[in-house]
């Protein structure tokens, strides 16, 4: 089985995240488990080559954030003969596969919305634009297209627009959860991971620090994570015991996790919000806002809390009411490394493969 996948970013891209990491994991294992031919269509990355193999796929750059959507176009266009069907992979803006593949089974895969995105992620008139009239008129082209989500929350935002055909598939874990919940640190310490960019809201998480230090003085941060956002919030918070480790290791990453008591979970949305499993899987609950994919990830009052007003202040509340019960505390940490357990891109990945061949 030839496949041709559509999607902005890879995974060496420097804007890479939960999406690009669900893709290349999937990938990954349909090339190596399930013998399929996978070539990956994606936009250039700086100083990265144009074609590659990476774990057995095909990786073929070409274009900008805005141009790789007509590059990938006119190379369809080219060599479609190549390829038994197409994927393709909507973040944001989508490939309009619809409008120009003919005679190919088409399956698209929808992480989340981006509704609020605009707001956060994009300028006037173009917010306004993308938010009252883009999304909803590309994605009306899906609406009949086989499409694969991660959450109840997006299955439910894609059948309000109309789609007739979503199919689920359980979000994947790349790190093998604990035994047990892990010595934590001496002092209370909280811990936002994620891209420093304005819809992640890590100025939320930092704020509600500030508010909890006032109610427990030897309470540390740790913020992990790069973006556009760091100077700047470097610069605007210069608080005591806040720690900005920038991007790290996978291997530093999980060790900072596994330490921290909570893990601060603000968001616009989320697809399903993986730093939120990955903390499970380290021993650490998560509190979070009250969103989609939030909602999907947290289960609220067993394995973390979804604060009830999406603000600092409760976000807060709800952390200081856990970092003061002890029992409670570690009834959620263990409740949420259980729940972990539950999670493998082994088990996405051959859900992935039974949708391919039931429904082409």
């Amino acid at each position: 089985m030839r496949i041709l996948w559509f999607n902005w970013r890879d995974i060496k891209h420097p804007d890479a995240g939960g999406a690009e990491v669900f893709t290349h994991e999937i990938m990954r294992r349909l090339v190596k488990k399930y013998d399929y031919d996978v070539t990956l269509f994606t936009a250039q990355i700086p100083n990265g080559i144009a074609h590659e193999i990476v774990d057995g796929i095909t990786i073929i750059r070409n274009g900008g954030k805005y141009s790789v959507y007509n590059k990938a176009k006119v190379y369809y266009k080219k060599y479609k003969n190549n390829y038994d069907f197409i994927i393709d992979e909507i973040n944001t803006r989508p490939f309009l596969t619809p409008r120009f593949v003919n005679n190919k089974h088409i399956l698209a895969i929808f992480h989340q919305l981006a509704r609020e995105f605009w707001f956060y992620e994009t300028f006037f008139p173009l917010n306004y634009i993308g938010y009252y009239f883009l999304e909803r008129r590309w994605l009306s082209y899906y609406q009949e297209i086989p499409t694969i989500t991660i959450s109840d929350s997006s299955k439910e935002d894609l059948k309000a627009l109309g789609f007739k055909k979503v199919l689920m598939i359980p979000q994947g874990l790349s790190v093998i959860p604990l035994d047990k919940v892990p010595q934590k640190e001496t002092n209370p310490t909280l811990v936002f991971l994620g891209r420093l960019k304005k819809a992640k809201l890590p100025d939320h998480a930092i704020d509600a620090f500030s508010l909890i230090k006032k109610e427990i003085p030897d309470t540390k941060m740790w913020i992990i994570g790069d973006g556009y956002m760091l100077r700047e919030l470097k610069k605007r918070f210069n608080l005591k015991d806040l720690t900005f480790y920038g991007y790290v290791q996978n291997e530093i990453k999980y060790r900072l996790l596994s330490k921290a008591h909570l893990i601060l979970v603000p968001a616009v949305r989320e697809g399903w919000g993986i730093v939120v499993t990955e903390s499970n899987a380290m021993g650490t609950p998560a509190v979070g806002y009250n969103v989609p994919g939030l909602r999907d990830s947290i289960k609220d009052n067993e394995t973390g809390i979804l604060v009830k007003e999406n603000t600092p202040y409760s976000l807060a509340k709800s952390a200081i009411s856990l970092l003061k019960d002890r029992n409670l505390l570690l009834r959620f940490s263990s409740n949420a490394l259980a729940f972990s357990k539950q999670f493998s891109w082994d088990d996405s990945a051959k859900a992935f493969d039974k949708i391919i061949k039931n429904v082409f």
